[in-house]
C-alpha cells in the first residue's frame, strides 16, 4: 500500500513511528506537511499537489493535524476524501472533535457521562453560570486550549468570576466546568484503534498542579481500566466518528466522566508507559479497513 501520513514535521515521535511501522510491513510511506499542498478543487478531477507534484496513487492517509491547523488541514484531508483515498479519521470527524463545545453536546445527547459543564457568552450571568456547576471549586477552560494549557482552577467565587471576566474581556470562549475532587488530579488516557481500547495509561499531575498533561510534568503508568471505562471510551470515540482516538476519562463517584476526544493522539507516552507497539496496531487497522472510496463522507461534511 501506498500511504501518506499529513504531519508538519517528519522527526516528531508519532510521526517516526508511525512511519517505521507502515515500512516495517512493507507499505510505501511519505510524510506529506499539509500546509505546503494546494490544491485544484475541480468537479470532476480533484486534485492535491506538493512542490510541483501531483500526489496520487495514494491507498490511505494518516491525518496528524494540530489544532492550529485544523482549518487548513482538514480541507487538505477532505480533498483527499474527494480522490476517493481512504482516510483514517476523517475531515468531519477531526472538526467535530476539535470543536469541544459541539463535541460535549453530542456525548450528552447520548448519554455519556462528563463533567457538569456551562457555557455562556455574557458575563451579566455570570454567578448563575458558576452556580450551574456547583460552584467553586471548578475548572475554566478556553475552547481553543490543548495539552493543559488555557485550564484555570478557580478555588473560589471571586477568582471564578475575575478569571470568566479576563477571558471574555479578550473575547476567548470558555467552558466552565465541575470540579471533580476525588480524580485526585488524575486522569485516564484511553487508546481506541476501531472497536478496541489497545492501551491505557494512567496520568497523574505533578504536586501542586491539578492537571495531569504530561506536557505538563505529569507522570504516567499502566493501568487495568474496567468494563465501563472501556465501553465508556469506545462510544465517545465511535460518537465522534474517529477510528483513533484518545479519549480522557475521570473517575468519579458516579462512575467514568469524559473529559475530552482527541483525533490526534500522541504516541509517546502510550507506548513509553505501556509497552505496546500501538503504531503497528494503527497500521494494521489501515490494512484491514483501507478499500478505494470507502471514505463515509467523501469530503461532503
Amino acid at each position: 500500500m501506498k500511504i501518506g501520513i499529513l504531519s508538519r514535521n517528519k522527526d516528531l515521535y508519532s510521526t517516526d513511528r508511525l512511519v517505521k511501522a507502515a515500512q516495517e510491513r512493507g507499505h510505501e510511506v511519505k510524510v506529506i506537511d499539509p500546509l505546503l499542498c494546494y490544491m485544484n478543487i475541480t468537479s470532476h478531477r480533484p486534485s492535491i499537489y506538493l512542490k510541483g507534484v501531483a500526489l496520487e496513487g495514494y491507498n490511505a492517509i494518516i491525518p496528524r493535524i494540530g489544532a492550529s491547523i485544523t482549518f487548513f488541514g482538514t480541507a487538505v484531508v477532505r480533498q483527499f476524501e474527494m480522490m476517493e483515498v481512504y482516510s483514517l479519521n476523517e475531515s468531519v470527524a477531526i472538526t467535530r472533535s476539535r470543536d469541544k463545545l459541539r463535541s460535549l453536546q453530542l456525548l450528552a445527547r447520548k448519554g455519556i457521562g462528563m463533567p457538569v459543564t456551562g457555557f455562556a457568552h455574557s458575563t451579566i450571568y455570570t454567578k448563575d453560570l458558576i452556580a450551574l456547576v456547583h460552584g467553586a471549586p471548578l475548572v475554566i477552560k478556553l475552547l481553543e486550549g490543548t495539552q493543559g494549557i488555557g485550564v484555570v482552577l478557580a478555588e473560589s467565587l471571586q477568582v471564578a468570576e475575575s478569571v470568566i471576566e479576563a477571558f471574555r474581556g479578550l473575547k476567548a470562549n470558555i467552558l466552565v466546568q465541575e470540579f471533580i475532587k476525588e480524580a485526585n488530579a488524575k486522569d485516564i488516557r484511553c487508546f481506541v484503534v476501531g472497536n478496541k481500547v489497545v492501551a491505557a495509561m494512567i496520568r497523574e499531575g505533578k504536586e501542586g498542579n491539578f492537571r495531569s498533561n504530561i506536557h505538563q510534568g505529569g507522570t504516567a503508568h499502566k493501568v487495568k481500566i474496567s468494563p465501563e471505562e472501556r465501553s465508556t471510551a469506545i462510544r465517545a470515540a465511535k460518537l465522534m466518528g474517529l477510528n483513533v482516538a484518545g479519549v480522557d476519562l475521570l473517575r468519579s463517584n458516579h462512575g467514568p466522566l469524559v473529559m475530552e476526544v482527541n483525533s490526534s493522539p500522541g504516541l509517546r507516552g502510550i507506548e513509553t508507559t505501556t509497552g505496546i507497539n500501538v503504531a503497528q496496531m494503527i497500521i494494521e487497522f489501515i490494512e484491514k479497513n483501507a478499500r478505494l472510496g470507502k471514505t463515509k463522507t467523501k469530503g461532503q461534511g
